[in-house]
């Protein structure tokens, strides 16, 4: 059996010797760079994890097809700097900013290309289906950021849009992972589909986590300074609670009008020209969502997601070594400081 030692060599080994073409040097060393700046290669270890249920070995069958999840994953982060005008990305000058927009564009575009070049050496036997999964779960991926960016422009969104954005934008990518490894390790359909429910379910706790910890999270560990969500409006799971719940609870006179739905728009509109307008805003809005409680509901609703996911996980019939591996990793990438 595949322990978690074993993962993590795997993992360790696979992307200090990933290489890309040489030249043109402008085109193809972002891409050393955003892969060089590490990550907790949270996809890529879900693929080789979910094979490792089903096999005792690893083989280069499966080592390809896991290294093109993170360089999709990296992919969509360049594109995302230059959209979102980021200058940080895993506490490093992201790829936009080292460079320049048309460089972080075009390096991007190679890198989404690279993806699907390893994608095909997934065994012949099933490379169909599994070029058919990842194909479409990167176009859900552009469908998430679309919305995502759709919603820059609405002052609201509901509970269900939000959920259905990250769904996409974040979600299908980590079910493809779990999916795509049991697939390659000539597991059942049935086993296959749970996997990916699994890691649907677990990708929506990782994206609200991703949200909590934009507001609560240590800069040092986050990578990126706390607040960015809050400065630039950015519908997330706590916003849209909090929208929604101050709505309700100011409607029914159980909670002070200073703290609902229009004392948060108005925190909203808050200016943030400079980093002492920035601080007020992050301080008025947080304190907000603690008269409501959002701090509390966001912990509740990332514990529901991950209860869900491990439903699953034990629906598989999987020997109690082999769950308990599967729940680690559960644990491991939602116990981010939170």
């Amino acid at each position: 059996m595949i322990n978690e030692n074993q993962i993590e060599e795997t993992l360790a080994s696979l992307f200090e010797n990933i290489s890309f073409n040489a030249e043109p040097a402008g085109l193809y060393d972002p891409l050393r760079y955003m892969i060089g700046i590490g990550g907790k290669r949270v996809r890529p270890r879900l693929c080789l994890t979910a094979y490792s249920l089903f096999q005792d070995s690893f083989d280069d069958r499966i080592l390809e097809p896991a290294a093109a999840l993170e360089v999709f994953h990296s992919f969509t982060l360049i594109h995302d700097d230059i959209m979102d005008n980021s200058d940080m990305r895993r506490g490093m000058p992201t790829v936009c900013r080292k460079w320049d927009d048309n460089t972080a564009i075009i390096s991007g575009d190679v890198m989404s290309i690279d993806s699907y070049r390893r994608i095909a050496k997934a065994p012949a036997e099933v490379l169909p289906q599994a070029m058919e999964l990842f194909t479409g779960t990167a176009a859900q991926v552009c469908e998430g950021q679309q919305y995502d960016m759709e919603f820059e422009n609405e002052k609201t969104v509901s509970m269900e849009s939000y959920m259905k954005m990250i769904g996409l934008k974040t979600a299908v990518l980590i079910a493809c992972s779990a999916k795509l490894g049991a697939l390659i390790a000539g597991a059942d359909s049935r086993s296959c589909d749970l996997l990916y429910k699994f890691g649907y379910d677990l990708g929506l706790a990782f994206q609200i986590t991703d949200d909590y910890l934009d507001t609560y999270g240590d800069p040092a560990v986050f990578g990126k300074k706390i607040g960015g969500d809050i400065i630039n409006n950015k519908k997330t799971w706590l916003l849209t609670r909090a929208l929604e719940k101050g709505e309700e609870l100011e409607a029914s006179g159980v909670i002070d009008p200073k703290f609902g739905k229009a004392a948060l728009l108005r925190a909203m509109e808050m200016k943030t020209g400079n980093e002492a307008d920035k601080s007020a805003k992050i301080a008025k809005v947080t304190e907000i969502y603690e008269a409501l409680g959002i701090d509390e509901d966001v912990k509740y609703e990332i514990i529901k997601l991950h209860a869900q996911a491990m439903n699953y996980a034990g629906m598989i019939g999987l020997s109690k070594v082999r769950y308990e591996m599967l729940h680690r990793y559960a644990d491991r990438l939602l116990g981010r400081n939170r």
